[in-house]
């Protein structure tokens, strides 16, 4: 049995109006189609028709925002009055887009403009009061905030005691107390009447701009759609149709920054996608704040020479390559710190880059489904800076505010967190979050949630029902991506891809003419975990094409095996670390065996009966089970398996004395011994066993064998290492001998366990007869 790693949830089973029902028939659109549209509330033809065909019409009207009038006016007067604008951003790809719009909106009606982006490690997020006090003194008139603001009141202050007017507009939650600015420009201002409160920060910025404009400007919806899906806001309502108009745009602007972009990135310019942008254009522009400076970026959106363009893109592109390879090293060195006991991670170490750190806790909390804190530890041993992502089981700021004391600086909300610490106080933080979950009876054991939105069968996934789930997209936060499961299929060609071979590639069938390719990212380690056994499996639908011809392709997100696992582990002792150290029995049917494991384990039995087994295991939890060697007799084995009901089985069957492979020896091996015995009189077996071996051209594990048997048979003694010639013995058969019998069951156990396949042991275990 393999557990999924995420708890499955599934949308209740729509039940469709007639009307909605004759509506997907007249747009042809599949009934798969339409629940899941129905899942997502689009339940009538006005609905279904906004929701596929947005227009600029049918944006907002920007002076629903509460204050936008007065800012709009108060621009004016300084474009009028030739006033030095400051256009103050962010350093993330939603505040580099946020600061373009701005700017060009503000020069679009002639005004002076310069902008400044905060270093994340010199200034910090928002409005920091050294860089308001330069720019001041160097002759800034009027300031305007895109995407912070609304947190920055010790600035803010300064510039109103300057004289110096600051608009902000920002997105982020509003404080309790809103900072001294002549205009604050928010979808959620509480005075305001905006009906949708999910604007990022670039959709606000473009808000202003359609207001100073008096028109939408539709040159900017690119950049509002790369700030958007960059900024993980909601990709509903008024974001979606921005993101969908921008797209296109995207596709057929010709803004040359944007075009260099994308082409040192090898996408197709007229082919780009919400997932092109999530995965490829924001995470570069992200990678310039997250390691220096981010003003290149707005340098880059708002060129009109193409070598620039060029030249900034390959900055670009070879700064995010260097931000994947400091993410891979700090999450490798990361996880091998990792105690998988802990409910929670809270690592910290010198030298880690202050600027990925967010990007490494995800990760690891991905791959745990443990909430995950990385801090990098400042060069005096000091304190410690980071960030933190949560579970949806644990509200992490909750959690951590409950010993604000500890920090220096905190914040965030209930699925991630930044923080600076003492050092000295990492333990008490680690300490007081696993008591909090105790106390709070929290279950991490399951992970996130993941969202089933429909069943489907082999048969059913085809390309054109592929293509029509484009009718859904953008896809993004609040609209993702559908996932599907496929019930009990078989997979087959199971193979490692990828250059560290930490991917999967195989197919699933379920005796269907055509299987269903899957990929598995970092799945690689897993490869035995779909042998011989069917599993029921969860991912997102693509359309792989390759030399022209195209193919569905199951993107797998997940996946559970209910039925009894067996992994083959038969020579292959060097590989134990793969099976997993928690709740892990080691079984040896002979204490001699003991010694065959060249490792240290937690937990083990020595096998004597099914009785003493029962015992012995009463209060240990078990949920793998490695059977180290071989027992005497087969029924033992299935026996045990079946006390414990366990799931997962591990074959090693180490053999102390290869018994299968050197059998009971030849009459004429025997009668060799027992001649040099008569001869002899006294052989000594301690310390002269391998000479004998040699003389008589036998295998010592064999001669010992052979030697008990004689012993067993009265025909010799043994006493401290001294094997002695018994006269005259009572004669038997050398079948007589206990010895020799169990050496016959013991072949015949060995035969089989080491030397049957996975899948006949398998289905041995399986079934309810005993062999």
């Amino acid at each position: 049995m393999k557990k999924s790693k995420y708890i499955w949830r599934y949308p209740e089973e729509p039940a469709f109006s007639e009307v909605f029902s004759k509506v997907l028939e007249e747009r042809s659109i599949s009934p798969l189609v339409g629940k899941l549209l129905w899942q997502r509330n689009i339940r009538s033809a006005e609905q279904l028709e906004a929701f596929l065909t947005p227009s600029i019409e049918a944006l907002h009207d920007p002076f629903l925002i509460h204050d936008m009038p007065k800012a709009v006016e108060r621009i004016q007067q300084a474009i009028e009055a030739g006033e030095q604008i400051l256009v103050y951003g962010d350093y993330d790809a939603d505040g580099i887009t946020s600061t373009t719009v701005m700017k060009e909106a503000i020069e679009l009606v002639g005004g002076e403009v310069e902008y400044f982006l905060p270093n994340r490690f010199v200034h910090g997020y928002g409005p920091n009061l050294e860089v308001f006090k330069e720019k001041i003194e160097a002759g800034i008139q009027l300031i305007v905030t895109v995407d912070n603001g609304v947190a920055g009141h010790e600035a803010l202050a300064y510039a109103q005691e300057q004289g110096i007017d600051v608009i902000v507009t920002d997105h982020h939650e509003l404080p309790e107390e809103l900072p001294a600015a002549y205009a604050i420009i928010h979808p959620k201002h509480p005075e305001g009447m905006y009906p949708f409160p999910d604007l990022a920060g670039v959709g606000v910025a473009f808000k202003v701009a359609t207001a100073l404009l008096d028109e939408v400007p539709a040159e900017f919806l690119d950049l509002v759609a790369i700030g958007t899906i960059a900024d993980l806001v909601s990709l509903t309502g008024e974001n979606r149709m921005l993101v969908q108009l921008g797209l296109k745009m995207i596709q057929t602007g010709d803004r040359l920054g944007l075009d260099a972009l994308i082409q040192s990135a090898g996408l197709k310019k007229d082919e780009i996608s919400e997932e092109n942008v999530g995965f490829a254009i924001g995470p570069r522009l992200n990678a310039l704040g997250r390691l220096g400076e981010a003003a290149p970026g707005v340098a880059l959106l708002t060129t009109f020479d193409e070598e620039e363009a060029l030249s900034i893109a390959a900055v670009i592109e070879e700064t995010n390559n260097e931000r994947k390879k400091i993410v891979d090293t700090i999450t490798e060195e990361a996880f091998s710190m990792i105690d998988p006991a802990m409910p929670i991670h809270l690592l910290a170490k010198k030298g880690w880059h202050e600027g990925v750190l967010g990007i490494v806790a995800g990760r690891i909390m991905q791959e745990t489904g443990k909430p995950t804190i990385i801090l990098t530890i400042d060069e005096a041993g000091e304190r410690a800076k980071g960030s933190g992502r949560s579970v949806t089981t644990l509200n992490l700021y909750e959690a951590l505010n409950e010993v604000r004391e500890l920090f220096v600086h905190f914040g965030g909300h209930h699925m991630a967190a930044g923080m600076t610490v003492l050092v000295e106080n990492i333990d008490r933080i680690r300490t007081h979050l696993i008591e909090y979950i105790d106390k709070k009876g929290l279950d991490l054991s399951q992970g996130q949630e993941l969202i089933i939105d429909e069943a489907l069968t082999i048969e059913e996934t085809t390309i054109p029902f592929i293509n029509q789930l484009k009718l859904l997209a953008p896809f993004g936060t609040d609209n993702p991506m559908p996932t599907f499961l496929y019930r009990q299929v078989e997979a087959v060609q199971v193979r490692q891809i990828g250059a560290k071979k930490n991917h999967l590639k195989l197919q699933i069938t379920n005796n269907s003419d055509t299987p269903l390719d899957v990929i598995a990212f970092q799945m690689g380690n897993e490869a035995k975990e779909f042998s011989d056994s069917r599993c029921t499996i969860a991912g997102k639908l693509s359309i792989n094409e390759w030399n022209g011809n195209k193919k569905p392709q199951l993107m797998a997100e997940d996946y559970l095996i209910d039925e009894l696992q067996l992994f083959d582990f038969r020579g292959k002792s060097k590989q134990l670390q793969e099976i997993p150290e928690l709740s892990t029995l080691y079984v040896f049917f002979q204490k001699e065996s003991v010694k065959l494991l060249q490792k240290e384990v937690a937990a083990k039995v020595i096998f004597e009966s099914i009785e003493q087994f029962a015992v012995e295991t009463a209060t240990m939890k078990i949920e793998q089970l490695v059977i180290v060697d071989c027992p005497n007799d087969m029924g033992d084995l299935k026996q045990l398996i079946r006390q414990i009901s366990v799931n997962r089985v591990y074959i090693m069957g180490l053999s102390g004395d290869e018994a299968y492979l050197n059998g009971t020896g030849t009459r004429e091996q025997f009668s060799r011994l027992y001649s040099l015995i008569k001869k002899q009189g006294t052989l000594d077996v301690r310390y002269k066993l391998q000479v004998v071996a040699n003389y008589l051209n036998i295998q010592e594990k064999l001669l010992i064998f052979m030697i008990q048997v004689f012993f067993d048979l009265g025909f010799v003694t043994i006493e401290d290492g001294v094997l002695r010639n018994v006269n005259n013995p009572e004669s038997h058969p050398l079948t007589d001998s206990k010895v020799y019998q169990n050496r016959l069951k013991k072949i015949k156990v060995e035969e089989f366990l080491l030397y049957s396949d996975r899948k006949t042991l398998l289905q041995w275990l399986l079934n309810e007869e005993e062999k």
